[in-house]
């Protein structure tokens, strides 16, 4: 977010926040229905339910943030996601701007049987964190990092943005893998995994997590962490929003010096088979310092390019014999890799982001590419004029590789490359036949996958999503039992409780 667009967001918070709460609330409750009428809501089974107007308001009074119901000032833009396609109306938004907040609002979905969703950054390309007729949890105003720099550690409030923590970990020298994109919520990143430029170096972002603030579904405020409730500990660290709202996470930081070698080396689409081959090869045997992508970006109306995208941390005197075997691959047309602020580099993919437009995916993992994958990836890519298509090989492997795969929730630890397509398409277009072909295609590529990244989930099936979690279903399934038996905590990638 650049200057400009932040002081205008800034200066809009401080507004809303001023607006009087049982005013504004008794207003809303007046106006969405007759007088004496209650509130319709759904469970989290999907039955209807009315919530009485005498709780919805004592909910508004218990809470230090807002409490938004449909044609409030606010609720539009809290209840959208980042992907416009997704259109839902939640019956209530908590706006918590704390761990009391989130209790508050926890205890009246399980107490009413509500359908409950939690949002953070809104980076779920399948909307996860909306919900329509139940309650959302929005985080929105619970951001902020602290800094200790002599124990390298941050703590860094639940609804945070990834741009907030860097920003703050960077003028110490510290830092900790935190995804690509800067507005990227710190929530559902670090709890579904946490691929970052940093991971080959650091780890995962959740391997990062020291421990956790978190409210469970009985509303009780919790720390886990390696000693107390280190089953909860173990759990969140991989599977996801399973288990309650993480309010405070405590990371581990590393020294660091902000200033980084990136940026892009672009080929024409017809080079994409042979350059694809060598960053194959070229990723086998990577140093833990670099982080190298892979993309086919075609924009509408464009046939696309190849982008090797790179981050590299280590020593200056070696980049040249790092990057020698993709400089033999000739000229490219663009050429942009140089030394970079990492802050900068970590902003650099937020325009990127779809904001206005319809977006759907389907990714999974895979354990080095094949020349036969290779072929089908290229040969079965297709621009379209009517939408953007990518086409994505994400760097694993390193110190993520560490990491035995039942230390954490994470079992994915053996891939080389975490592989996605993603297409977008305006609002406006029928999204039918970019669906289709996605589909097709990706039928083309899953054959080479092995599990795929919870936090990409589309919208794969129970038994699919349940084999996921690999050797660490069944525990999943115990932790699960015990700190959500009703199953509260739904909208995820689901680990169903048996209790």
């Amino acid at each position: 977010m650049d200057r400009r667009r932040f002081l205008k967001f800034s200066s809009a918070a401080a507004v809303t926040a001023t607006l009087p709460h049982p005013g504004a609330i008794a207003a809303a409750l007046a106006s969405v229905s007759e007088p004496k009428s209650d509130i319709a809501a759904v469970t989290g089974e999907g039955d209807a339910v009315s919530l009485e107007r005498a709780a919805v308001q004592e909910l508004a009074d218990a809470l230090r943030g807002r409490l938004l119901l449909p044609g409030m000032e606010g609720y539009e833009s809290a209840r959208r996601v980042l992907n416009y396609s997704i259109d839902k109306h939640p019956a209530l938004i908590a706006q918590c701007t704390g761990a009391a907040d989130v209790q508050y609002a926890v205890d009246f979905a399980r107490s009413h049987d509500l359908l409950l969703a939690v949002k953070c950054g809104g980076h779920s390309f399948s909307g996860k964190g909306t919900c329509d007729g139940g309650l959302m949890i929005d985080l929105s105003r619970l951001r902020g990092a602290r800094v200790n720099p002599a124990s390298r550690t941050a703590w860094v409030d639940g609804g945070s943005l990834l741009g907030q923590m860097d920003h703050e970990t960077a003028a110490f020298g510290l830092v900790t893998t935190a995804g690509t994109v800067s507005h990227t919520g710190i929530g559902g990143l670090t709890l579904g995994g946490g691929y970052g430029r940093l991971g080959r170096r650091f780890g995962l972002t959740l391997d990062n997590v020291k421990g956790v603030e978190i409210v469970t579904a009985d509303g009780q405020f919790r720390r886990a962490d390696g000693e107390e409730n280190p089953d909860l500990y173990w759990a969140v660290r991989g599977g996801g929003g399973n288990f309650g709202v993480v309010t405070s996470f405590e990371m581990q930081l590393h020294p660091f010096d902000r200033n980084v070698i990136a940026g892009r080396l672009v080929f024409p689409l017809p080079r994409a088979r042979d350059v694809l081959e060598v960053y194959a090869e070229f990723t086998e045997d990577a140093p833990r310092e670099l982080y190298a992508d892979y993309m086919i970006v075609a924009p509408p109306g464009s046939d696309g390019v190849v982008v090797l995208s790179i981050c590299y941390i280590g020593s200056q005197k070696d980049l040249g014999r790092v990057l020698d075997p993709l400089r033999k691959l000739g000229k490219p047309m663009v050429d942009d890799i140089k030394d970079m602020d990492y802050v900068t580099l970590q902003r650099s993919g937020d325009d990127d982001d779809p904001r206005t437009t319809g977006t759907y995916q389907k990714s999974g993992f895979i354990r080095g590419i094949s020349p036969e994958l290779a072929a089908r990836a290229v040969d079965g890519f297709q621009a379209d004029p009517n939408r953007l298509t990518l086409l994505y090989f994400q760097h694993c492997g390193g110190a993520i590789s560490d990491v035995a795969p039942n230390a954490t929730a994470f079992a994915h630890r053996a891939a080389s490359h975490n592989m996605f397509c993603t297409i977008t398409w305006p609002l406006e277009a029928d999204a039918a036949s970019h669906l289709q072909w996605l589909r097709s295609y990706w039928a083309t590529l899953d054959p080479y996958t092995s599990g795929f990244y919870m936090n990409d989930i589309a919208d794969e099936g129970q038994q699919v999503v349940n084999r996921n979690y690999g050797v660490n279903y069944e525990r999943l399934v115990q932790v699960k039992n015990q700190y959500d038996p009703a199953n509260l905590f739904r909208l995820n990638a689901n680990v169903v409780p048996t209790a």
